[in-house]
């Protein structure tokens, strides 16, 4: 063989390989716009615009994976485990705040530290929540995300691993930490200002009862 046959051979391989990426950059951002505009719908309380949107996100992903079939090196350059985290994110989120159980890797199909940095990224999205219920006086299902919110980081603090194994998830976790914190102290000011509002009201009654 030739030079000039081995060079069409790795050409076709290169020119194969460059069109399966660039369709997979396009499907990545998909899933990832599908994700976030799922966010948005689960915040608004538009539970089943979520799930379609969830639905586009799962159908580009797998498109992704289609795509890149035979082509590892770029499977796991980057961009597809990040798509894959905004869906985790956006479907984890959406379960909690229903009140279901968390879907578990195999329902997901996603990547270990996708779905690990999913879970760090619902942090946020659950305090964004819990700020709308303080607002709205529920009280008590703001407790009941906190400690969701509790469980997800003493889980992500477990996986004590160098950045090369779990890239970005210990700076998440980090973050995730701080969000915690300053949503526990926002919840738990509500709390106490309820608790004494309705002491007050209840000690004008009692007077009102004396006076009467």
């Amino acid at each position: 063989m030739d030079l000039g046959e081995i060079s069409a051979k790795i050409r076709r391989e290169m020119d194969a390989k460059d069109t399966a990426r660039e369709g997979a950059l396009t499907q990545s951002r998909r899933a990832i716009r599908a994700s976030s505009n799922a966010i948005r719908a689960i915040h608004r309380g538009e539970y089943k615009s979520a799930g379609e949107f969830l639905a586009e996100a799962r159908m580009a992903l797998d498109e992704c994976e289609n795509l890149l079939h035979g082509h590892p090196d770029i499977y796991h350059a980057g961009f597809v485990r990040d798509a894959q985290k905004e869906y985790a994110e956006a479907m984890i989120t959406l379960v909690l705040i229903c009140g279901e159980p968390l879907p578990d890797l195999d329902e997901l199909r996603v990547g270990h530290v996708s779905y690990l940095n999913g879970l760090a990224e619902t942090i946020g999205e659950l305090r964004r929540h819990i700020l709308d219920i303080i607002r709205e006086d529920r009280l008590e299902q703001g407790e009941s995300l906190l400690k969701a919110m509790d469980d997800i980081y003493y889980v992500l603090v477990s996986f004590d691993y160098p950045d090369a194994v779990t890239p970005g998830l210990r700076r998440a976790t980090d973050v995730a930490r701080a969000i915690m914190e300053k949503t526990r102290g926002d919840l738990t000011t509500a709390i106490r200002q309820k608790e004494l509002r309705e002491a007050m009201g209840k000690l004008e009654e009692r007077l009102r009862e004396k006076k009467e």
